[in-house]
């Protein structure tokens, strides 16, 4: 795991110059890569390429990067790991085309595949996650790669025009705010984006003319063709659409003995490392399903990692315990304190560089520092929701359209008021009562944003309210329009797909690599920790979509058991008993803390002559949330924590430019 920067273009610079600049852009990113670094640059094409490297497969200085190929015609900066490079290698040797290896690691075999298959070629030969940037010497072109779903990051775009115009590229986007070139200003639709969302996705950055190349696909881009030209090499929604149309036909028991045996293999591949490995374990469904194949596998304990609260809704640890002690790993615990908690607030907007409002933020990080103090890389069970059906509110969204598509718009509007005139703690306290309905967390904070969206005229636009923090962002960020939503029917088209399916394939394009592998890779290489996620294995992924609804959602009972297959996997590795308890999710009690010891904090940043004065809100809808919020009438917390955490993002880059200066 490492990071890569580095610009093509702008005025004439010698080598010095150059690397002076790359090298001023890598060590932004040092964080990355602490381990090592170096810079490459071809003054006569005005190319340079910075790396960091975390030193995780080949520890000596033959991994080195930038790295050139045997022949000298590629030169490439990589970030992540090739978890099949040794079968790559092996098949080189078989073709005859192996070059003379100078060392051990992926990156030189990613070198190798190169000068025999291509860029497309090799990108489809691997199994693994990466950004790479890849300097052809022969054509004087740049390409930029990244992994099939998305785990690593990737931004770029040009700065400047005419001559000086440069093509700025980087694992981060403080990497690119290092450049002297750099000038984007916030896209406001960019920010529309992120307040009904929590992140700044798709392939958006919150700087305007600053993208991210989207998962599964790498860009061309060079002097003479300034207009970066974007392939596609792989895609989820095409895996979602060609696993229903060819489903998996054998009985349920062989669709388990498959699926373990893709995510033994999957997880047996991850394991490769020259450093210390652990996983962290919540005790829930996927990551004790990663983990128990991990001790099935290898010969010593497994080092787990997890951390608890004292507040007994938002604590896991006791069942992370419970399943770590029966698989015998070597657990490290830690009890965290809401002071301690509370103290990576300050750090977050410089830890993921663009606003991101996901709270479970923060103890992400504070599992990662706990890992990062015994292992170098961890593996995680991220992606079983998406892939197996976990959210209760894909059953849940599809239930509630098929009761209120039968019911006319004003019956529907008259109920929504009911719900709302409620508060959420009785409409909690009422759910204790009804049969089912308690499984479900924070029912009250569920049936009122139901109840903001029962006019939704489709399932689509039900689930985008669902999942929406600010359900009418584009009146809340002045000067800014919503653009097309994947939510409501853009591409991809997910032919073939039910309601709930849908909104699983939707999570997988959209909430999984903007939101999940966003939250976890800059919390985790923010201390220098590789993680992995053995269940974005495309070959997982591919499979999980050839399984029918019904080994993923089961109706058992008057409910329904998500995640089917993978907990079948499961119970023949820990007890069913360990793992059944309702989901919680990996939270913190955010709305207490800004009643509480956040509140000047917050009250400071939501001052509504700040928010005029700034220029970016509409204060009045954001003071209204907070009063209630306040007042205990509605628990605001999401919503209110996206404006909170741009105020603080912007706090620090106003920060930070005055550093600069």
């Amino acid at each position: 795991m490492c990071g890569l920067t580095g610009f093509l273009g702008g005025l004439a610079q010698n080598a010095s110059a150059q690397a002076t600049i790359v090298d001023l852009m890598a060590r932004r990113i040092r964080h990355r890569g602490p381990d090592d670094g170096g810079v490459w640059t071809d003054p006569d094409a005005q190319l340079a390429l910075g790396h960091r490297r975390l030193a995780v497969v080949d520890l000596s200085p033959a991994g080195h990067q930038p790295m050139s190929s045997a022949t000298g015609r590629y030169v490439i900066a990589f970030n992540g790991e090739i978890y099949n490079h040794l079968d790559l290698r092996a098949d080189l040797r078989k073709r005859g085309q192996a070059p003379a290896w100078r060392g051990t690691s992926d990156t030189e075999t990613l070198c190798a595949g190169l000068e025999v298959w291509g860029v497309q070629g090799t990108l489809e030969r691997t199994l693994g996650m990466f950004a790479i940037a890849l300097w052809d010497r022969e054509t004087r072109t740049l390409t930029l790669a990244r992994d099939r779903v998305g785990e690593k990051p990737l931004y770029y775009g040009w700065q400047g025009s005419g001559r000086s115009a440069v093509f700025l590229f980087g694992s981060e986007l403080k990497a690119l705010r290092a450049h002297p070139a750099f000038a984007a200003p916030i896209d406001r639709d960019a920010l529309c984006f992120y307040m009904r969302h929590g992140n700044v996705g798709g392939a958006h950055s919150i700087y305007r003319g600053i993208h991210k190349l989207p998962p599964g696909s790498f860009l061309t881009v060079s002097r003479d063709t300034p207009e970066p030209l974007v392939c596609t090499y792989w895609s989820a929604g095409e895996a979602a659409e060609r696993g229903k149309a060819e489903p998996f036909a054998g009985s349920a028991v062989e669709a388990v003995d498959a699926l373990e045996s893709l995510l033994k293999d999957a997880v047996g591949r991850q394991m490769m490392a020259d450093v210390p490995l652990g996983a962290f374990l919540s005790g829930g469904v996927d990551s004790s399903v990663v983990v128990s194949l991990m001790q099935a596998q290898s010969t010593r304990p497994v080092k787990t990692f997890s951390i608890g609260f004292h507040e007994a809704a938002y604590n896991e640890a006791v069942h992370a315990k419970a399943v770590a002690r029966h698989l015998g790993t070597e657990h490290t615990e830690l009890y965290v304190m809401p002071h301690e908690a509370m103290a990576v607030i300050e750090s977050v907007p410089r830890l993921y560089d663009e606003p991101f409002a996901d709270s479970s933020q923060i103890p992400t990080f504070l599992v990662s520092q706990l890992a990062r103090q015994h292992v170098t890389v961890s593996l995680s069970g991220d992606a079983g929701d998406e892939l197996f059906g976990g959210y209760n509110r894909y059953q849940l969204t599809a239930t509630l359209w098929q009761k209120l598509s039968a019911l006319p718009s004003p019956l529907r509007q008259a109920l929504a008021w009911g719900v709302t005139r409620f508060s959420t703690k009785s409409l909690d306290a009422l759910a204790l009562r009804v049969p089912g309905a308690a499984r479900w967390a924070s029912v009250g904070d569920k049936l009122h944003k139901g109840a903001g969206v029962m006019a939704a005229r489709s399932v689509a636009e039900l689930y985008l309210g669902m999942v929406s923090q600010w359900t009418d962002p584009a009146q809340v960020v002045l000067g800014a329009s919503e653009s097309a939503l994947p939510l409501l029917g853009g591409q991809p088209r997910l032919e073939g797909l039910s309601d709930v399916e849908r909104m699983m394939a939707l999570d997988l394009l959209t909430y999984l690599p903007d939101d999940i592998l966003v939250k976890v890779d800059r919390a985790a290489m923010a201390l220098g920790l590789e993680t992995r996620v053995p269940l974005l294995d495309h070959r997982v992924v591919e499979f999980a979509w050839q399984l029918p609804l019904q080994y993923k959602l089961r109706r058992e009972g008057k409910g329904y058991t998500t995640k089917w297959a993978l907990r079948q996997v499961l119970d023949r590795h820990v007890p069913r008993g360990l793992i059944e308890r309702p989901k919680m999710g990996f939270g913190i009690p955010l709305g207490d803390w800004l009643r509480g010891p956040l509140r000047p904090w917050a009250e400071d940043l939501l001052r509504e002559s700040r928010l005029q004065g700034e220029g970016w809100f509409n204060a009045a809808p954001i003071r209204q949330k907070w009063a209630e919020h306040l007042s205990g009438k509605r628990n605001w917390q999401h919503p209110l924590w996206c404006v909170l955490m741009f105020q603080a993002w912007l706090e620090e880059q106003t920060s930070s430019a005055g550093e600069r200066r």
